[in-house]
Parts: structure tokens; sequence; C-alpha cells
């Protein structure tokens, strides 16, 4: 079966993971520092290391503040991860609509959703195209929300030569196996504000502080807990898969925008197919390559390339409609634009190994299934 996404592993990464298994220090060493610096080099922004994308979310909703009876707004178009880590801290989630071209929030949305009790405004860099910040940051300052972006599909992208991960108050990052580089499980949090990103590292190390202690003359030993976290580090031998994987970004985004601009071409005129776009100034990253199969045909399509061997994917189920939130009153039928997109969504296979024969059989598959 060929992948939909799958991680690049060569004897660099190897070599730089075997490395720090032999060194002194296995977690909370020196390669989580180096790391860090690294995500800073590429999002614009100092950053924290967690222990995957949904830890992430926590933590940068709690270095948020987000608690009991604050409302968080955000997509639908998304994993369930992006919502329930703020409900997770007691938040009530707020499901604004999503743009038809983009599937990314739709500010005019968001600002009709929030209100005073509007803590957070969570946003999605869908498949990679990084959201419109700007627009949600007007909107965010309009009632002194904190602009969180979930970048677990974008890093790597810019618009208008911004780095996402410096385009909103806090910026989550993901690096699962099939996200554009990987530390197998991993993840950070990155801030353009250093009073949050302070509050992120004190979460992500159970709430432990060793400076402004109350009883600051105990000892050296001592240190205090101040308000309650979990702990999220990341290990030195993941870090230093990371670090070796930015190494090879530019290699990376390079091939998935040349795949990206293969599909575009190899599939432009297809009928019954709607081909993703990117607005000007976006220089995404790609992590998908997300089609809209037109006239109720998208599990027709679905089946018969799985049957084909060719592992497709949708991404993603409205967030609303599992039962964890219906059963807190959330219904279908909420933000139609998100629910139509959700039936026509189908994600080609896209990965930086994808060679151009893989992905001609996939194109050809697509018209064969189409033209019949």
């Amino acid at each position: 079966m060929l992948p939909y996404g799958r991680q690049s592993i060569d004897q660099s990464d190897v070599e730089a993971v075997v490395a720090a298994l032999g060194s002194d220090w296995l977690t909370t060493g020196p390669r989580v520092a180096q790391f860090e610096a690294d995500i800073e080099a590429v999002a614009g922004a100092p950053a924290v290391t967690v222990t995957n994308g949904t830890t992430a979310l926590h933590t940068a909703y709690a270095a948020a503040g987000v608690t009991t009876g604050d409302e968080v707004v955000t997509t639908p178009m998304t994993f369930v991860a992006t919502a329930s880590a703020a409900s997770l801290l007691g938040a009530k989630i707020v499901f604004a609509d999503i743009e038809d071209e983009t599937a990314n929030i739709d500010p005019a949305a968001v600002e009709a959703a929030v209100t005073p009790r509007t803590k957070a405004i969570g946003a999605v860099d869908y498949a990679g195209h990084p959201a419109d910040y700007d627009a949600l940051r007007k909107v965010a300052e309009g009632v002194g929300a904190v602009l969180i972006g979930d970048a677990a599909h974008s890093i790597g992208s810019t618009v208008h030569g911004r780095p996402v991960g410096s385009l909103a108050d806090l910026t989550t990052f993901s690096f699962f196996p099939t996200k554009n580089m990987t530390t197998a499980e991993g993840g950070a949090v990155a801030s353009i504000r250093p009073d949050l990103l302070q509050r992120a590292r004190t979460f992500r190390t159970i709430g432990v502080v060793r400076e402004d202690l109350r009883h600051p003359d105990e000892g050296a030993w001592f240190y205090e807990v101040h308000e309650f976290g979990n702990n999220y580090r990341l290990p030195d031998v993941l870090c230093a898969l990371g670090s070796s994987q930015l190494k090879r970004l530019a290699a990376f985004k390079a091939r998935r925008q040349q795949l990206t601009a293969r599909y575009d071409e190899l599939l432009a005129g297809v009928p019954g197919l709607r081909l993703p776009i990117q607005r000007e100034g976006v220089d995404p990253l790609r992590h998908l390559y997300p089609v809209r199969v037109l006239d109720g045909r998208r599990r027709e399509v679905f089946e018969r390339m799985r049957a084909a061997g060719i592992g497709v994917q949708v991404n993603y189920i409205p967030v609303y409609w599992h039962p964890v939130f219906t059963d807190l009153g959330y219904r279908r039928g909420m933000c139609p634009v998100a629910e139509t997109f959700y039936a026509e969504q189908l994600s080609l296979p896209l990965f930086v190994d994808l060679s151009d024969a893989d992905q001609d059989r996939v194109v050809e598959t697509l018209h064969t299934i189409l033209g019949s």
C-alpha cells in the first residue's frame, strides 16, 4: 500500500540518534536546548519542546491562561486535539466555520463568534497553508484574546516572508512521522511573547520553578511548584533527531513543492475534481495535498483508490461530530462550509520520498476512476 504520508530518515539522522544514545544525557540535556534553538531559527520565535503535537496544544492553552469558564474559538476542520486540549482545561469550545478556498478558519466567522469570555482564538494552518493571522489578530485584540496558531502542518511555511511561528502569540508544532519533519513523537510551542513562553516552559516541566521562590533561603537544591503542570519534556534522543531533520527542512520543502506543482499540472482540468489553492504572499511547506471530489463521489473514489493500493486519507471529520462533543450538545449543521468540505475532501499521497513514478500512478488511477 502506497501511504498518504511517511517520514524520511537518512544516515545522518541515524548517526545523530546513535551519538545521543552514547552521550551522558538521554533527556534534559544539551540536545534539548540545541533543538529549541534550531526551531527558533526556522520559526522566527523562541520555542519550548514537548512530547507531541497534542501536548503542545495543551501547553499553549495553559500558557494562555485558559481555564474553567473561558471560551476558545477554533475551527472544526482539524484533528480533535485542537479543541480537546482546551476542553481539558475547562474551556467551552466555540466552533467558527472555515473559508471555502483554504479550509482555514474564517476570520469573519471568528468575529461573529467571539464574546467577552473569549480567552483564546485557535487557528489551524490546514494542509500547510497558513491561516489569515493578520485578520485574526485584529479580532483577538478587539476582545483581549490570545491568538494561537496550530502549525502542526506548516513548519517551514511563510507569509510575505514572515515564518510560521512568528505570526501568532503562541504557535504549536507537531513532529509526528507523517508531518513535514519528525522526531518520531514530539512537538514544540513557540512564542513571540516572553511571558507566554516562560509559562509554557514551566507548564511542560511539571510546574517546577527555581526563581522568584517564596522561600529563597532553603538551599541550592530547593525548588517550588506555584501552578500545576505536566511532564511533557522531549528527551535528548528525539531532539537529536529533530535537529538533524531541520538541517534537511529546505530540501523537504523543495521536494514537497515540486510534487505539489506536478499534481497541479497533472490534475488540471480533471472533471469532478477541485484542486487546492495558494494565496498571494504565501509560501507553504505542504503537509497534505487535499483535493475535493465533487458530485457525491468521494467515498467511491476513496474506496477504489484504496483497493488499488493507494493510501488516500480524509482530513478531517468535523470535530463537533465526535460523540464527546455531541454529548455536550453540539449538533451537525453548525458549520456548513466545513461540513461541505468534509464531504468532498480527499488527501492524496504526499511525502518527500514519493517518486515521480508513484505519483504518476496516483494520478492515472484517479483519472481512470473519475473518467468511468
